[in-house]
């Protein structure tokens, strides 16, 4: 070990209750920050997670469409009319609505129903029970297994009905939740229909899957032309869209964003007020140094070491805890996502922080007169 990083080590572990203090600090900010910004994954991916899970190329939706989970409708006959454009080898008609749940014990509770092509389209997926293709059989419908008991359903054979008509179990998912808490229902594209009370010949989407070789952007501007009241995203686009809606226009985005930045400031003015504190009561020490004739550069070096050192430990720290709690909340209905990228930026924030906390305590030693040394 080098003498600057001795010295910064020793300056920092002189006084352990400083130390604890400056660290509680670092990791409060941090962990604060990351349930702020894995909130703000987790709500996003799921925003998007049906957009994710569709089986198309291109989607065609109203005009003027915010999200997903926007209720306007198509009517079919604009189907017909794009399978017949070159470059579309199939157009799936999507259903959704909200329909009303009723279990068997007579209580009710809000249902988000998606109805598709058992082929192709919207699918349930992680399946830990049934099979897609049970959805052929009539009232057959899948549910996730963590909305059971909100539904009043044990698993593949409970029944309930939705608009008075009986509906069983034939599928069970695992992990398929809405951000809006609300629970999803895959069915098929008419039967979905009879539960949202949507009209026969009506649609919410419809999925576009290319030709073989077709060019996205031709086939979607050739789409644009012939189809009127329509808009023609990709799915990258529609995600973006969607994601936008809920996050900012919404105002839940800047919810979270508000959060963190919360978490940052806190953090670096107990972290910069600790690391002062430290760099004052060993004013002698760095007089001294600069007596005997250490460089600017030097004393820069040891208080830069003593953030860095303080930076690495708080975030272990802080890395610990909020692997913990992304654990424990990954099977809520709202989870803390953590990314490579997310950990990566959350140590360039903390070695941040921290060093930018320095700059007033190298700005008080290179302020101390080296004459005190001699004065005492």
């Amino acid at each position: 070990m080098s003498l600057v990083r001795k010295l910064a080590f020793r300056n920092l572990f002189h006084d352990r209750l400083r130390l604890v203090a400056t660290v509680i600090g670092i990791v409060f900010s941090i962990v604060l920050v990351t349930v702020q910004m894995g909130l703000y994954l987790g709500f996003g991916h799921m925003v998007a997670t049906m957009i994710d899970n569709a089986d198309a190329d291109l989607w065609i939706m109203p005009k003027g469409t915010k999200c997903f989970e926007d209720p306007s409708l198509l009517d079919e006959r604009k189907r017909f009319r794009a399978k017949s454009i070159d470059g579309v080898a199939d157009a799936t008609p999507i259903v959704i609505g909200f329909a009303d749940w009723r279990t068997p014990s007579g209580t009710s509770t809000p249902v988000f129903v998606v109805g598709s092509n058992l082929k192709t389209g919207l699918r349930p997926w992680n399946l830990v029970e049934g099979q897609i293709a049970a959805l052929s059989i009539p009232s057959a419908v899948a549910v996730d297994q963590s909305y059971f008991d909100r539904l009043g359903v044990k698993g593949i054979g409970s029944t309930a009905e939705i608009r008075q008509q009986k509906v069983r179990i034939a599928a069970v998912t695992s992990g398929i939740r809405s951000f809006t808490t609300t629970p999803y229902v895959f069915t098929t594209t008419e039967r979905a229909r009879q539960y949202a009370g949507i009209p026969e010949g009506k649609a919410t989407y419809f999925l576009v899957h290319l030709s073989k070789g077709a060019d996205a952007n031709a086939t979607r501007q050739r789409l644009l032309a012939n189809l009127d009241d329509i808009e023609v995203l990709t799915p990258t686009e529609f995600r973006n869209r969607s994601q936008s809606f809920w996050l900012f226009d919404t105002g839940a985005g800047m919810a979270l964003f508000a959060g963190a930045v919360l978490g940052i400031i806190v953090g670096t003015v107990i972290v910069a007020q600790t690391l002062y504190s430290s760099t004052k009561d060993h004013l002698e020490e760095f007089a001294t140094l600069r007596a005997i004739g250490s460089s600017a550069k030097y004393i820069y070096e040891v208080i830069i070491w003593q953030a860095l050192i303080s930076a690495v430990i708080g975030f272990c720290l802080a890395a610990l805890i909020g692997g913990m709690i992304v654990k424990l909340t990954e099977g809520g209905a709202l989870p803390i996502m953590m990314t490579p990228l997310l950990t990566l930026g959350l140590f360039v924030l903390t070695v941040t922080m921290c060093v930018a906390s320095a700059i007033a305590a190298i700005v008080k030693v290179m302020r101390v007169d080296p004459a005190i040394v001699f004065s005492r």
